[in-house]
């Protein structure tokens, strides 16, 4: 790079130079040609003047041309010199980069080296292995050839045995044929007999004790799971009637629903179908309705009469449509909470909305919504101990008493109601048949169906649930004690524990053991058939001697 620069500066003083002298030979002819007559001494002087410039001009050009071949020459030593520097320092690298490669070189061929001497020991010890298991498979096939040749010579022996026995079995039977005087067919079929007659009779047994071991098991299991289930399931025991008391404020509103000569009482009985009693309870009137539902309408539509306080028939209208809105409001949501306290993912609005008119509705004093939840709590649970999904049981259990809710509406059993709303909302069919088998009007054809029915007599037979009339309870019992009384060689009959166990006296002269056994079978079988009762009821025979001395 200096060098070029040094070359490019003598160009420059050169070109200058030039420069110079051409300037000088043209005002050195402009002055020949600017020259007039009458100025020799000026012109004279002026040509001196030009040659002065003349040579001042070429000496600037020899020294220009000197300074440029002195510039030239040390240009080209610095650039012999710079490459010779250049030369040296590219020996050098070669020379490390030559060093640097030998060494790494002489690194790999160590390397390499080691790993063959390596791979040369791990070949050894291979080699030895593969010696030593040699030795080992010539060792087992000498064994294998020994055992081959005993083997062999065992073979000829139990073929020689096998003959003997052959003779001598044949001898045997000549001699047994000729002592028993049958021939080997029938004697086979005579042991045949025998033997199948013993293996009927040891199979008769075995089947006696399989079938009382599993009819024992399949009670204990049974009584386990209904047990489990009644425990984990908690249920008030409420009853309901159908009658509402209504507290008023004070006995002067009983007139004002009265009205003038009963126009509002009338006006409100035609209105909502409720009979409205007024009689001397102060500040209370009582409402009566066979229909649950109508009977709630009834009570919200005189409660928002009696806290405004204008009552006549205009404005009972408007509030008894107002509490139909409402009432039919807490259907749905009460069907939308049974849903929610069972577990039961969705169902068709229609069914919730059916299913919620059961909370107004009883059944022997036991609210039905609160009936079905129970039962379908305890479906579940017997469901899961059988190991079967618990969601199909709750579901048929849930909905197992839906048609009492248009029974009022629709005739015919409320099974067979309940079932065919079930089907028309798109149930699954399995649903539908344990809602219309719950009572037995269909048989029932599935494991769901008879936890549907177990689930339903739990809930119902359980103790406080439900309420019957004295007049029915007291009826039941008498003829619990008539059916056992008509048998003959009974002496008593006693109902105990409020029906729900029977203890009969026997003359014992005239009834034994097994008369007594079946006795209590018959009484108990004749009870089941005639009549309806929650729960069970025992039946215990007592059969009693006594030999009566007296001492004197």
């Amino acid at each position: 790079m200096g060098v070029l620069l040094a070359v490019l500066g003598a160009c420059l003083l050169v070109g200058l130079v030039v420069i110079a002298v051409l300037l000088v030979r043209v005002l050195g002819s402009g002055a020949l040609t600017a020259h007039r007559p009458g100025t020799d001494h000026e012109e004279l002087a002026e040509l001196l003047d030009i040659q002065q410039a003349e040579r001042d001009g070429a000496e600037l050009l020899r020294r220009a041309e000197e300074g440029a071949r002195a510039v030239q020459e040390r240009a080209e030593a610095e650039s012999v010199l710079r490459a010779s520097l250049v030369e040296a320092e590219a020996r050098e690298l070669g020379r490390k980069s030559v060093e640097t490669f030998r060494a790494q070189a002489e690194a790999e061929v160590r390397q390499l080296r080691s790993e063959l001497h390596a791979q040369d020991a791990r070949l050894v010890q291979r080699e030895q292995r593969l010696e030593v298991r040699a030795a080992v498979i010539d060792e087992q096939a000498r064994e294998l050839e020994t055992r081959d040749r005993d083997l062999a010579a065992r073979e000829i022996d139990l073929a020689r045995r096998r003959a003997e026995l052959v003779d001598l079995e044949e001898e045997r039977r000549q001699t047994l044929e000729s002592t028993a005087r049958l021939t080997a067919t029938q004697a086979r079929a005579e042991l045949v007999k025998l033997v199948e007659a013993d293996a009927r009779r040891d199979a008769a047994v075995l089947v006696r004790d399989i079938e009382a071991q599993a009819r024992e098991q399949g009670e204990d299991r049974a009584r386990k799971i209904v047990t489990l289930a009644i425990q984990r399931v908690a249920a008030e025991a409420t009853t309901e009637s159908v009658v509402s008391v209504l507290h008023l404020p004070n006995d002067e509103m009983k007139g004002r629903i009265i009205g003038r000569e009963g126009r509002n009482i009338r006006s409100f009985e035609s209105v909502t179908g409720v009979n409205v009693i007024i009689d001397d309870t102060p500040e209370a009137v009582l409402l009566s309705c066979f229909d649950p539902v109508r009977r709630e309408v009834g009570k919200i539509t005189l409660e928002a009469l009696v806290s405004d306080g204008r009552i006549h028939p205009h404005r009972i209208e408007e509030e008894y449509q107002r509490a139909r809105r409402e009432v039919e409001a807490r259907c749905v949501r009460a069907g939308e909470d049974a849903l929610m306290q069972t577990g039961i993912a969705e169902m068709h609005p229609e069914l919730i909305a059916l299913l919620g008119r059961l909370r107004y509705r009883t059944s022997y004093g036991q609210n039905v919504l609160a009936h079905l939840v129970e039962s379908a709590h305890l479906a579940g649970i017997m469901a899961a101990e059988l190991r079967l999904p618990p969601a199909l049981a709750k579901r048929g259990t849930l909905l197992h008493d839906l048609g009492k809710a248009l029974t009022h509406e629709v005739e015919g059993s409320h099974a067979l109601i309940g079932a065919e709303i079930a089907r028309r909302y798109g149930e699954d069919e399995d649903v539908v048949h344990a809602v219309e088998a719950h009572h037995n009007e269909v048989e029932p054809r599935s494991i769901e169906a008879v936890l549907t029915q177990a689930a339903d007599q739990i809930s119902g037979g359980r103790p406080g649930a439900r309420r019957e009339s004295l007049e029915s309870y007291v009826k039941r019992l008498e003829r619990i004690e008539q059916i056992a009384a008509g048998r003959p060689g009974v002496e008593r009959v006693f109902a105990m524990q409020a029906g729900r166990e029977v203890r009969v006296m026997v003359v014992p002269d005239q009834v034994d053991d097994i008369a007594a056994h079946m006795l209590a079978r018959d009484v108990a079988k004749q009870i089941e058939d005639e009549l309806t009762y929650p729960g069970q009821i025992r039946v215990t025979v007592v059969r009693e001697t006594r030999a009566v001395e007296v001492a004197r």
